[in-house]
């Protein structure tokens, strides 16, 4: 029961950080249409702000964190104004040929920049280790990241379901020409909806240096994790990424310590049995766009 339970808490700590990884993708899939497979490019870029704020200016890591969200957030309005908003009426064909050529572009820059060897962020000697809970390891960094991707679940849900701008999104998404006749300025609210997943996932990659480790081929390397996040889970609510991210995240640590030749074949076998079972997803619906 000891090692059932130390899974399940592993197997929590990485779905949550599988979700504020993934849910940026959910946003600008699910909520704007656009297939942006440069995800991870802005979760490496958070996490690299991060690891250089900690690391090398010695800044406290609770003050790298919003800096990481930041960062990505303002290269992703950039981008967007630049490069993105040309491609959201184009094929999704075209958006993923030129958002693949964005992930090819930032590795190799980042390779030039920061080098290729693989970096963690030095933690506070606070979040190091574990304690003991009933006979359970609790290591203490695992338990943040429950507790800071647990606020920002229940936060982004009340945004989108209960704020002005949340309807203002939905009606933007729905019919663009009907909600631009009533004064919602479109390109403005996709655009903070683009910055906020951007923000979203350099948030998500800062928090998982330290777990998965960074290093310049981080969004090849998670770019299909992020997709299947998306795709079990459903790409027209939050809630089914959320719990897919909880499933996925679960029967991969306990894939790996069960099964350790098969362990990363866990995560795919569980994403074919539900899209079989659930075409769509968890909670997905026919697109109506």
């Amino acid at each position: 029961m000891t090692t059932l339970f130390t899974i399940l808490f592993d197997g929590v700590a990485y779905g949550m950080l599988l979700f504020v990884l993934a849910c940026g993708l959910a946003v600008t899939l699910g909520l704007m249409n656009f297939v942006n497979l440069a995800h991870g490019a802005f979760a490496m870029t958070g996490g690299y702000v991060c690891a250089v704020l900690v690391n090398n200016s010695g800044w406290p890591f609770f003050a790298g964190l919003p800096l990481a969200f930041v960062s990505s957030a303002l290269i992703g309005v950039v981008l967007e104004r630049a490069l993105y908003r040309h491609l959201y009426t184009r094929s999704h064909l075209d958006q993923v040929l030129f958002s693949v050529g964005l992930v090819f572009m930032s590795v190799a820059a980042v390779d030039y920049i920061m080098g290729s060897s693989r970096i963690f962020i030095k933690l506070p000697a606070a979040l190091e280790g574990q304690f003991d809970f009933f006979g359970v390891g609790i290591g203490r960094y695992r338990l943040m990241i429950i507790v800071i991707c647990g606020l920002l679940t229940v936060a982004l849900q009340l945004i989108l379901a209960r704020t002005r701008f949340g309807s203002r999104l939905r009606a933007a998404v729905d019919d663009p020409r009907a909600a631009s006749g009533l004064g919602i300025n479109v390109p403005q609210v996709f655009a903070f909806t683009f910055a906020f997943g951007c923000g979203l996932a350099g948030l998500g990659g800062a928090l998982s240096a330290e777990v998965l480790g960074l290093d310049p081929y981080f969004p090849l390397k998670f770019m299909i994790y992020f997709l299947i996040v998306v795709t079990v889970g459903g790409s027209s609510s939050i809630t089914g990424p959320f719990l897919a991210s909880l499933l996925l995240g679960i029967g991969d640590v306990a894939g790996k310590y069960y099964v350790p030749k098969m362990g990363p074949f866990v995560i795919y076998t569980i994403m074919i049995v539900i899209l079989i079972w659930r075409p769509n997803g968890l909670f997905g619906r026919t697109a109506t766009r």
